[in-house]
């Protein structure tokens, strides 16, 4: 029996075991299971391992997408260059990790770009915010980094002007603003400024419809919430997990 698997703590509202216990009914692949880890430590992580022989892959979620790094034999390019790992493979005796957020972003996003797409308003500064950065630069669109917080080369949101918003026809939102329960809060961004060529794009998934995408809608804008981008992270792990 392969044995897959998702660690973080604590783990009371995964996506990942529904996804995956669904996926091999559905798809009638047999002999995989998929089960919750939530160990309160990383320190944890060898043992797990050690007491699953058959557990060939991991998903890892807060607060250790960062902390696992040190247990890692080697990081693919996406996961080096972001500092974070969502996605871990044990292949001839090695653990790999992988980021698969960003893979699950730019698939979503691809579909949904238009030719005036070229730059875009990354709004929030965190980790979410890294795998969105990377992978527009695979997509070869530019970003100027919108963040309470003034760090190198990023502006404040009351720096967004019209000028601003006219240039960056793509604007992401990587915070949480707007998540459940907090639905009637949204990133302050010039509102009032969006029109029909912008594309707003929440990584927030609940609720389907978040303020910031029901401002862009209301102005003409296309919109886009994050349960896609979370779907096909989970689909890009089972290819990484299946790679010969």
């Amino acid at each position: 029996m392969r044995l897959f698997g998702l660690i973080g703590f604590p783990l009371s509202h995964s996506f990942s075991k529904g996804f995956f216990t669904e996926k091999f009914e559905k798809e009638g692949i047999t002999g995989c299971r998929y089960e919750n880890f939530p160990i309160p430590d990383i320190g944890q992580f060898p043992l797990l391992w050690k007491e699953h022989p058959q557990l060939e892959g991991l998903n890892v979620t807060i607060p250790y997408k960062q902390v696992v790094i040190p247990f890692l034999d080697e990081l693919s390019e996406a996961a080096q260059a972001i500092g974070a790992v969502n996605c871990v493979r044990l292949k001839d005796g090695r653990l790999k990790g992988h980021n698969t957020d960003v893979t699950g972003f730019r698939r979503s996003l691809e579909p949904l770009l238009k030719p005036q797409h070229t730059k875009a308003l990354i709004l929030g500064a965190g980790g979410a915010a890294k795998a969105v950065k990377f992978a527009l630069q695979q997509l070869g669109i530019t970003y100027t980094e919108v963040s309470r917080k003034y760090c190198n080369g990023t502006i404040g949101y009351e720096a967004i002007s019209k000028e601003i918003m006219d240039a960056h026809p793509l604007i992401i939102n990587t915070t949480p603003l707007g998540m459940y329960p907090n639905v009637a809060e949204a990133p302050p961004i010039p509102y009032h400024f969006i029109n029909e060529d912008h594309l707003l794009y929440d990584l927030v998934y609940n609720p389907a419809e978040t303020q910031f995408m029901q401002q862009g809608a209301a102005r003409g804008a296309a919109v886009k919430n994050g349960h896609e981008m979370l779907i096909l992270q989970a689909e890009a792990s089972w290819e990484i997990w299946n790679e010969k």
